[in-house]
């Protein structure tokens, strides 16, 4: 499956409500933020915790030009827990984390309006 962050292409295939369901989408507070200059295109290195039942996962994510080191912590998001582990360069990426694209492509994160206890799973 391909996988676009054109904000122009058209909507993906229809899916079954199972196959939403198989991705585990869930919001956690960053309780960490570093920089990461090893990676190819700029990033940072986040520690997001998801509550008790998920725990503190890594996330690395392009997000530096909309986001600081100092904002980050304490901000909730939303990632996928349930991908498997991905190294990018020294870093294990344990969770994605989600956002969309602004008009000229570069990442807005994905999160509530709300505060919302940690672990909660999108629906």
């Amino acid at each position: 499956m391909h996988v676009t962050h054109d904000a122009a292409a058209g909507a993906a295939e229809t899916i079954g409500f199972d196959q939403f369901l198989a991705v585990d989408i869930r919001v956690g507070t960053i309780v960490e933020a570093l920089p990461f200059p090893e990676a190819r295109k700029p990033a940072y290195k986040l520690l997001i915790d998801f509550g008790p039942a998920i725990g503190r996962k890594r996330s690395s994510a392009q997000i530096t030009e909309h986001y600081t080191l100092e904002e980050l912590p304490g901000m909730q998001v939303a990632a996928v827990v349930n991908f498997p582990p991905r190294q990018i360069g020294p870093v294990m990426s344990e969770v994605l984390t989600l956002g969309f694209p602004d008009a000229e492509g570069k990442v807005v994160l994905f999160r509530p309006t709300k505060p919302v206890p940690d672990g909660g799973r999108l629906f």
